[in-house]
Parts: C-alpha cells; sequence; structure tokens
C-alpha cells in the first residue's frame, strides 16, 4: 500500500458507516464452524486469520463459504456485540448479509456490508485502518486523527424491481398475519440483493435455522411463533444442536440442551416435520430432478442441486423459514438453466484401487480451489461413485467452496452429456488435480501428531442405510477397544430402517453409540471426553472443523481404518495405496 490514504467504492449491500483496524484475508471465511457466536473469535485452526478476535474490526475476506449457519453465527455477534464493525468483501455474500437483514428486523441493530470486486479488494491488503461509509472505502496505514462524523445510512431499499403477485401483496400487507408479512419482506429484500426480478413457487423446504447458536436464534423462532407463523410446503428440519430424546441420559448441560430441543419445538409447532437430519436427500420426501426446493444446510443444498438435480439456492439460515412461510423464493441462481452450468474444469488424478477416503478427500480439495465456481470434473467417468461416495465429496466441497453445484462428467444427472453443462464463456482449459496435489490437503486434514485414538467420529453427514450396513459388515464379530468411543450420528427415520434391517444389533454388540437429531459439528463434551485428545473420522467435513469446534485434533482416514482404529485405540497412519507418493503419477492408468 503507497501514499497515506486510498478511497474504493462499491455496492453496499447492507447502508452504515464504521470504522476500526483492518482485519484482512485472501480466504473466505464460513462462520459456523468458523467463528465462535459468542465471542467472535476464528476458531476456524485452517484459516490464516485464526484466533484472532473479530469484535470492532473492519473484516475484509473474500466472502464467506461453508455452512448455511454463517448468517445465524453473524445474527448472534450482532445481537451480543462481538460483531466485526463493518464487511468489506470481494463478492456478495448473501448468507452474511442476511444475518445483518434479521438483526436489522429483530433486534434493530445493523453493520455495514460493503461489496468492492476482486480488483479492489486485492489492494486492501497491507491496510491498517479502514472507514466504511455506505458504498465509500476509505484505507489507511494508521487511524487517522481526530473526530469523525459519519455520514447517515443512504441505502435505497425499494421493492420496486420485483415483481410481485396479488398474493405476495397480500402478504406483503399482512393478510395472513404478521409472521408471514415479514417473511415476505426478507424475501423480497434478499431478491433485491440477488438481482432477482420475480418469485417463484417452491415445493418443499428444508430448514436448517433450527441449529442453536446463542439467545439470538431461539429469540427469532420465539418472536415468530408470537406472531403466529405456520408454514406453508411441506418443510423438513435440519439436525438441531441435541439428540432431543436422549440429550439428559448423555449428561449434556441443560443451558444447552433446554433451548437447544425448545428451539427445534417451536419449528415443529410451525408445521415442520419431525425429521433431524442433515441429509434430508435420504427421506422418501426428497425431490426429483427440476423440481425447485427452498433448501438450506451447505452439504443438503449441493447433494441436492448436483446429484438430484433439483433446484435450489444454498439459502442462509432464516431465508429458509422465511421462504417456507410463504412459499415463495428469488428466481435465481441455480433456479435457473443459465446459472447451473460449469465455469471451470477440472480433471482428477487418475489412480486404482480407491476406497471411501478418495471423494471426501477430493471434494475438499476441489471446493479449495473452486472458490465460488461450479466445476465441471473429469476423469471419473467410469469410477461409477456411489450416492454414499458423492455425499461425502459435496459435504467436503461444501465445506470449503461456496458454490451450490457441482458436476461430474459422466455421473450426474445433467452432466451425463458433458457439453450440456458447459457455460458459453467457459475456458476451454482444464485444469490437472495430481495426486501429489490431494496428498497436501491429506496433510491438511490428518493434523494429528500422536497415533492415538479417542474417539472415532461418524455420520458427517448422517449416515445412510448403505453406510450402515458397510460399518456392520466391517463391526461383525469384533469389539471396540474400552478406551475408545465410537458413535454414529444419524436420522431417525434411517436408524429405524438400520434397525430393522438388523446393523443396529450388530453395531451394539461392537459398541457404537447411536445417536439422532443432531451431528458432529453440534457434538462436545460429554459425548466427546473430556480426556480425549486425538479424534478419527471419515468425513472430509468433521476433518476441517472438528479442531475448532471442540479443540481436539483430528486423524482422517476410510471407514475400515476408523473400525480398526476403534478396536487398537491407534491410528494406522499409512497413506491410501492410491495416494502413496512414490508411485510416479504418469504410471498410473486412468480410473
Amino acid at each position: 500500500m503507497s501514499g497515506s490514504v486510498i478511497q474504493l467504492t462499491g455496492r453496499s449491500l447492507v447502508a452504515g458507516a464504521a470504522q476500526g483496524e483492518l482485519l484482512f484475508a485472501e480466504v473466505g471465511l464460513s462462520f459456523w464452524g468458523g467463528v465462535d457466536s459468542f465471542t467472535g473469535e476464528v476458531i476456524d485452526r485452517h484459516h490464516p486469520l485464526s484466533g484472532q478476535l473479530l469484535a470492532g474490526r473492519v473484516l475484509a475476506i473474500p466472502s464467506g463459504r461453508g455452512s448455511c449457519t454463517g448468517s445465524s453465527v453473524l445474527m448472534e455477534l450482532i445481537s451480543n456485540g462481538h460483531a466485526p464493525a463493518a464487511l468489506v468483501l470481494a463478492e456478495a455474500d448473501e448468507i452474511l448479509t442476511l444475518g445483518v437483514f434479521v438483526a436489522e428486523a429483530l433486534f434493530e441493530r445493523s453493520l455495514p456490508v460493503l461489496c468492492i470486486g476482486k480488483e479492489a479488494f486485492a489492494r486492501l491488503q497491507g491496510g491498517a485502518f479502514a472507514r466504511v461509509e455506505n458504498e465509500v472505502l476509505n484505507l489507511y496505514e494508521h487511524a487517522p486523527a481526530g473526530l469523525w462524523n459519519a455520514r447517515p445510512a443512504t441505502a435505497e431499499r425499494a421493492p420496486s424491481s420485483v415483481q410481485l403477485s396479488r398474493d405476495d401483496l397480500a402478504m406483503l400487507d399482512g393478510q395472513y398475519g404478521k409472521a408471514t408479512q415479514v417473511a415476505m419482506q426478507l424475501v423480497v429484500r434478499m431478491a433485491q440483493l440477488q438481482g432477482a426480478t420475480q418469485l417463484l413457487d417452491i415445493c418443499q423446504a428444508h430448514i436448517d435455522g433450527c441449529i442453536y447458536t446463542g439467545p439470538a436464534s431461539l429469540h427469532f423462532a420465539q418472536q415468530l411463533m408470537r406472531w403466529g407463523a405456520a408454514v406453508r410446503v411441506p418443510t423438513t428440519l435440519n439436525a438441531i444442536s441435541v439428540d432431543q430424546r436422549r440429550w439428559l441420559q448423555q449428561s449434556i448441560d441443560p443451558a444447552l440442551g433446554i433451548p437447544a430441543s425448545t428451539l427445534g419445538d417451536i419449528y415443529m409447532a410451525m408445521g415442520a416435520q419431525v425429521s433431524f437430519t442433515c441429509a434430508p436427500y435420504l427421506l422418501d420426501s426428497a425431490p426429483a430432478l427440476g423440481e425447485h426446493i427452498g433448501w438450506a444446510e451447505s452439504n443438503a443444498v449441493v447433494y441436492a442441486n448436483s446429484v438430484l438435480g433439483a433446484r435450489t439456492l444454498k439459502y442462509p439460515d432464516y431465508l429458509d423459514i422465511c421462504i417456507a412461510l410463504t412459499g415463495r423464493a428469488p428466481l435465481i441462481g441455480c433456479h435457473l438453466d443459465a446459472q447451473r452450468k460449469a465455469q471451470w474444469q477440472v480433471r482428477v488424478p487418475a489412480a486404482n484401487n480407491l476406497d471411501d477416503a478418495f471423494y471426501p478427500l477430493l471434494g475438499y480439495h476441489i471446493g479449495l480451489m473452486a472458490g465460488g465456481r461450479i466445476p465441471l470434473l473429469l476423469g471419473l467417468e467410469h469410477a461409477a461413485p456411489s450416492r454414499d461416495d458423492l455425499k461425502a465429496f459435496g459435504a467436503a466441497f461444501a465445506t470449503t467452496s461456496s458454490a451450490p453445484l457441482f458436476h461430474i462428467a459422466g455421473v450426474t444427472p445433467e452432466a451425463l452429456d458433458p457439453a450440456q453443462v458447459l457455460a458459453a464463456d467457459t475456458s476451454a482449459t482444464v485444469e490437472t488435480v495430481r495426486l501429489s496435489d490431494l496428498l497436501v490437503s491429506w496433510r491438511e486434514l490428518n493434523s494429528a501428531c500422536s497415533a492415538e485414538v479417542d474417539v472415532v467420529s461418524l455420520g458427517n453427514p448422517h449416515f445412510s442405510l448403505s453406510e450402515f450396513a458397510q460399518l456392520a459388515r466391517l463391526c461383525q464379530g469384533r469389539h471396540k477397544h474400552p478406551a475408545v468411543v465410537i458413535a454414529v450420528t444419524s436420522g431417525r427415520g434411517v436408524l429405524e430402517q438400520a434397525r430393522q434391517a438388523g446393523h443396529v444389533a450388530v453395531l451394539q454388540d461392537f459398541g457404537v453409540q447411536l445417536v439422532t437429531d443432531t451431528c458432529w459439528c453440534m457434538l462436545g463434551e460429554p459425548v466427546i471426553p473430556p480426556h480425549a485428545r486425538t479424534l478419527m473420522t471419515n468425513s472430509g467435513k468433521y476433518a476441517h472443523y472438528a479442531p475448532g469446534l471442540v479443540g481436539r485434533s483430528v486423524h482422517f482416514a476410510n471407514l475400515a481404518e476408523c473400525v480398526d482404529a476403534a478396536c487398537s485405540a491407534r491410528a494406522c497412519g499409512r497413506l491410501p495405496a492410491w495416494l502413496e507418493p512414490a508411485v510416479p503419477e504418469e504410471t498410473l492408468p486412468n480410473v
């Protein structure tokens, strides 16, 4: 940075004025799993801002990434006083911006959000202090002296750009009650932010906002209930923060158990199904190819768009319930054919003898490369990945990328003919991922130094029936080490199917704990024993988040090695055969 002050202009997503020390990173940040909702500390141990406190500082990141619950975390931080002074983004981020919208609606608190574009964003590096006034950013080498008379907020919120039906207008006028009115106001405001000119009907919704992030998340739901909220379309609920039927048996602190369980009850009282799963695509109600839906939960969105061919945006928490209450969503993004096209082509590494660790690792790495771009993967045409492989790939991809969709040539439904999913302006250049590149991400996910294993974590996302069957085969006739906790999270419906198939009896004989309603991204002590120091998982998503969420290091491996570690209390520490760096890549045959 040269000179004493640089002035940049951009698009004001949320108007306002604020100043503070600049906190800059070139990497996107997921607020859920990446920021403590009570303190504002960055807890993503893989992020360059790890350990930094956001409160009172101007946070500059390219965009958010990862979880849809980022909106809830930011709303929580605004309500408790630990939020950044302002957000400066390279790309508009709907998840974080929606968190500010809801804080304004419920708490009359806000913070400015400014999008300045990639070129201007790069100029922020090296700055020490920033001042945001609506669409203007001033960047300083030092905090300026003297008093500052901030300009008032000047953003225009008029909904005139969005064409509304007679029923939409009736909802906005309050004819269907206060809850529906506020919900429609937020839907229209988000449509304006996204540049949508009309809304569309959706056939079902999936609510991620039922996760308890703190008092503000409960207050939001309680306020909707006081206003008479009732869903208009079939609605499923994401995993909540506790196993609702067993949290007392699991010795969960009532300070978490009571409000987290209450939050689930409130959304059910609005008419949502008792589903409590982060994998709604495993339910009988899963959407079909081409159906328009309103889903939140990052892995579910990516799976619905990519594997099922349904159509949804990566809806932020709280916009999801607004869509369920109105049955309407902005006609933009992945609801449109043109915006489902691949913007980037990548050839994956050729390898033989793949195991189930390959797909989550590949998804994690491709997500890091993709950023917000929708990729088309080449090279897996004959690999025949299973639905479980695609689930694991998508969850890890959604952890490191902000894109709502991926295509795999010859595999996913819209890419059976790859030429059909390429955007007109997509470069003909095909990037290549090498096994040596994946080795870097393997080491990133394997953060544990000690070979000891205290906890084996399975079911992030929730286990499918076929995963239960595979785990039962691996556990048959064996018993876990007495010092190791091995636990599986799943939805209630899938667990009952596994019970009827005889898998649960085998797993219980082995010593597996079965947890429903919640997921590993919400589980902590005492399900994870206080003395436990090292976890092992086959989930790329959880291997990324666990060091920040629960403060434990992680071994990442395939399911068979997880079971072996549960028996021996030790990780073998070897690389998969397909990742052995001693094997020259040019000698490996195509998949």
